[in-house]
């Protein structure tokens, strides 16, 4: 080898960006790639950062289950109130078929988030124990009716600065009384009057996870709608308000 000669070849030219395309178009049959857009951890569809089909489809099918499955709930506790006496062994008809239809509302492909509450629900369905504790349990659908507006204002981007306002402060006052109230006393009931074995240890697990759950949205809720800060918009919220 020549004393003079360079130990490493030169590396070829640079294409320009047209032939690069060009290139591309022979390989896939004469169709050139597009460039799939950025996850930006967002569910809206493609560039253009506004809610799709898929997400106005969820939210309006949460709202109406919320309207149906809440007024139900009310009315099945409004007629029959002796059930908290015994939420292990009443088993009002209403309060069957309610747990029934929000099963089958937690089935769809869309909703799995609602996993947990839905296997707790089908087990009083096939066992017919602890109906009128899901009956009680179900009461957050009246909740749910307003955390889905006010996700319909926000997703939508929609003018009405008033809705807004008035929604949110009866959102965090239903939020404690349909979701917060009847779920301590789920809880409370659980430790003093279940046994801790079969059926109800199982529905006690399930009963401590949204526990948590509903104590970390409420945080995230209080902290989104009343905190200085609220305008920053977080990117987790969509998923949680959505869920």
């Amino acid at each position: 080898m020549p004393r003079n000669a360079p130990l490493l070849a030169a590396p070829p030219p640079a294409r320009p960006p047209s032939q690069r395309r060009r290139d591309g178009a022979r390989r896939h049959g004469g169709i050139p790639r597009l460039s799939r857009p950025a996850r930006t951890g967002s569910r809206y569809s493609g560039r253009t950062g506004r809610p799709g089909a898929r997400d106005w489809r969820n939210l309006l099918v949460s709202f109406v289950h919320s309207v149906v499955a809440g007024a139900w709930a009310v009315v099945g506790v409004w007629i029959m109130p002796e059930m908290f006496a015994d939420l292990v062994h009443t088993t009002p008809s209403s309060g069957h078929l309610l747990l029934c239809f929000s099963g089958g509302k937690g089935g769809c492909p869309e909703l799995k988030s609602h996993v947990n509450a839905v296997s707790g629900l089908c087990s009083g369905i096939f066992r017919n124990r602890f109906v009128a504790a899901g009956l009680v349990l179900l009461l957050v659908e009246v909740s749910n009716i307003f955390l889905t507006v006010r996700m319909l204002l926000r997703l939508g981007n929609l003018p009405f600065h008033t809705l807004y306002r008035i929604n949110k402060y009866l959102n965090v006052t239903f939020y404690f009384v349909f979701r917060v109230a009847p779920q301590a006393y789920l809880t409370w009931y659980f430790f003093r009057f279940v046994e801790m074995e079969g059926q109800g240890a199982y529905l006690m697990v399930h009963l401590v996870l949204l526990d948590a759950m509903i104590m970390s949205y409420c945080l995230r809720l209080l902290r989104s709608d009343f905190c200085v800060n609220s305008q920053r918009r977080d990117p987790g919220e969509e998923k949680f308000l959505m869920d």
